[in-house]
């Protein structure tokens, strides 16, 4: 079981509060806010209650080096917007960290330091300093054995946040007992870490349909429940042959798990593989789940985000969850 934040007693506690906090920034400033909108429940709860919180998060791939582009002040202005409430931006992690009274706090981007990554023990207990309790509301990092994600944990009392409790709940029934037929959609670039998981989704799914670069992958042909493209646009996009095949079979899903693109659907004459299947999920009634953070700028784009039943915070994180792996960030809270 996941021991969730209402279960414990946050009142003048310090508390640690891990957060989604990768988003893109543009021109200095954030762009595509939904995960930072997806934090208000657990924020609003813990302010509400009387917490002093530090925010923890991570943006890009800095690799344990300070990159001013990768900064999250950003983060913490729009999330003060966000919020209505004033963040403090901490640039450095205190050297006396219980002579800090935080209220809202939000610390640097935790990969500037390479404790970080490398779940470095010192830093993970130099982290925990700064708090009474620990809550992990990063479902999108939580398959990161990282300092912040599973070594905090090991030195204060650790719980879900309410959006992680809430992802491990929709994302697990697509596992338990789903509604069928069960169609996965895969796509995108990172071909490396979903070409493996692809046999795992097979099992599970009465569809596995395949666009992006996974289209090319010839090893996954033998695999049963696959579904190729018929055509495709250049290399950079399913084609109109595959769009009908597609949609026909997304019409008669009573449950589908999008995750990645159709093809590079940024530039126009590329767009409309990924187009097509949105529109086929919007008008669908039946359980849409939608994750990874190119689908998601994708039906933002479109117009079209809203129209999904439920939309995951994780990319790499919701794969694993729905591949049956153990992720990190849920082992460290007892789950």
């Amino acid at each position: 079981m996941l021991k969730t934040l209402k279960e414990i007693e946050v009142s003048g506690k310090r508390v640690l509060l891990r957060a989604d906090l990768d988003v893109p920034i543009e021109n200095g400033k954030v762009g595509e806010d939904y995960r930072l909108r997806a934090l208000s429940p657990t924020l609003n709860y813990l302010l509400e209650n009387k917490a002093e919180i530090t925010i923890l998060g991570h943006l890009g791939r800095p690799n344990g080096k300070e990159d001013s582009t990768l900064s999250l002040k950003p983060v913490a202005a729009r999330l003060s917007e966000l919020s209505g409430r004033n963040i403090d931006f901490l640039p450095q992690l205190p050297p006396n960290p219980s002579g800090l009274i935080p209220k809202l706090l939000m610390l640097e981007n935790l990969r500037f330091w390479p404790g970080e990554e490398e779940n470095d023990p010192a830093f993970a207990k130099q982290l925990a300093g700064l708090g009474d309790l620990y809550v992990n509301d990063s479902f999108a990092a939580s398959h990161r054995a990282h300092a912040s994600i599973v070594g905090v944990p090991q030195h204060l009392p650790a719980c879900a946040g309410l959006r992680l409790a809430e992802e491990v709940k929709e994302l697990g029934g697509v596992l338990g007992d789903p509604e069928r037929p069960l169609v996965f959609i895969l796509g995108g670039a990172k071909t490396e870490t979903k070409a493996p998981l692809v046999p795992n989704f097979a099992e599970v799914a009465d569809s596995v349909l395949l666009g992006g670069l996974l289209m090319f992958d010839q090893s996954l042909r033998k695999i049963t429940h696959t579904v190729f493209p018929v055509d495709a646009v250049e290399t950079f996009d399913i084609g109109p042959e595959t769009e009908k095949k597609f949609t026909e079979i997304i019409k008669n899903a009573k449950t589908v798990v999008w995750n990645g693109p159709m093809g590079k659907w940024e530039e126009k004459q590329y767009e409309s593989g990924t187009r097509r299947v949105a529109e086929a999920l919007a008008e669908l009634p039946a359980k849409t789940i939608v994750g990874g953070g190119d689908t998601i700028a994708a039906l933002s784009a479109f117009g079209l985000l809203e129209k999904m039943k439920y939309v995951s915070m994780g990319g790499g994180a919701m794969l694993e969850f729905l591949a049956g792996k153990k992720l990190p960030g849920l082992v460290a809270l007892g789950y």
